[in-house]
């Protein structure tokens, strides 16, 4: 109690009188290298904080950055996509655009596992507070520090995500799909084409004679 109670830590020197020389100067070195310890803690912690609340927030903006630039380039992919060799274009805008727009759902979802954590790392505290009010809290900090390192990672793997999402969903049997009636098309007109340009051809010839 005394590294973290001025007062009793005040009371112990002076119970331990001027012949307990020794075991005061280790109070004091004790107590010093313990604020010296939280200070760390503290400056890592806060630090912590701001990356996971800047990861957040780059995020969110790096999402609505790239929504904007695909929503200028959808009529361009819808006017390539009509030329022969560009069928797939119009079909990879619409599943970036899907995978780009479920940042957010998969960002809110993540938020909420986070918090949730959070509830129950504080429920815990608290308990181990009620039950001993000079309970040493250091394991709950270093767990505190590890969760945030993982919030922070777990926010940059959001775009990942949500490319699987988009693969689980069939987009890239879509994909295929939509290139091989594209393809299919082609084939059956270019055949009726050249059909009609020997039919053509015949009757001219036959005039001809």
């Amino acid at each position: 109690a005394y590294l973290v109670d001025d007062a009793e830590f005040d009371r112990q020197i002076d119970e331990l009188g001027v012949t307990e020389v020794g075991t005061a100067a280790g109070m004091y070195i004790e107590r010093g290298m313990y604020k010296i310890k939280k200070a760390i803690q503290n400056f890592f912690r806060e630090l912590l904080e701001l990356l996971f609340q800047a990861a957040a927030l780059t995020i969110d903006t790096i999402r609505t950055f790239f929504l904007i630039v695909l929503a200028i380039l959808g009529p361009i992919a819808f006017a390539l996509s009509v030329w022969d060799g560009f069928q797939s274009t119009l079909v990879t805008w619409i599943q970036r655009y899907i995978q780009t727009y479920l940042w957010l759902p998969v960002a809110d979802l993540f938020s909420t596992i986070l918090a949730k954590i959070q509830v129950l790392m504080l429920q815990n505290d608290i308990s181990e507070l009620t039950n001993n009010p000079a309970a040493d809290l250091d394991s709950s900090n270093t767990c505190y520090i590890i969760f945030m390192i993982i919030g922070i990672i777990g926010y940059f793997t959001i775009p990942t995500v949500s490319g699987w999402i988009i693969q689980a969903g069939g987009a890239g049997n879509y994909n295929r799909a939509v290139n091989t009636t594209a393809m299919q098309g082609g084939s059956v007109v270019g055949s009726v084409a050249g059909g009609v340009a020997g039919n053509l051809a015949g009757r001219a010839g036959k005039l001809l004679k």
